[in-house]
């Protein structure tokens, strides 16, 4: 029996997940969960969210094979956000192919690439 509750309701069945690599600290990417994904993610030992556009469970990796290993979590003072530290599995967290999500860098009002490409989207997923 868990001893805190996460509030889904505040976000209308949704709160925000951050995720981050748990060696470097390195922010991966932010994502969101309802309480199924919250499950599985509990059940699987791998971050699980909701996948807002396909309006479906999104296992993290399941086409491309990045999956992500739970390794930490921690739940904001409000009971409706989590932070999820995570063992990137494959190097890339990101569907562009990108280490992390945020691989650019606003100079200037303009987004510069600053991350590391690791693989190619159109040989992962067929785009």
């Amino acid at each position: 029996m868990s001893n805190f509750s996460i509030d889904f309701a505040r976000g209308q069945g949704l709160i925000p997940a951050v995720v981050q690599d748990w060696k470097t600290g390195e922010v991966l990417m932010v994502a969101y969960m309802n309480a199924e994904s919250w499950a599985r993610t509990q059940e699987t030992g791998k971050a699980c969210f909701w996948s807002r556009s396909r309006k479906k469970l999104w296992l993290k990796g399941e086409t491309s094979g990045h999956v992500q290993i739970v390794k930490e979590v921690f739940l904001d003072c409000d009971d409706d956000a989590l932070l999820l530290k995570v063992e990137q599995i494959g190097g890339a967290a990101c569907h562009t192919g990108y280490r992390s999500c945020f691989y650019r860098k606003v100079v200037n009002d303009r987004a510069e690439a600053v991350g590391e490409r690791i693989f190619d989207p159109k040989e992962v997923y067929g785009e």
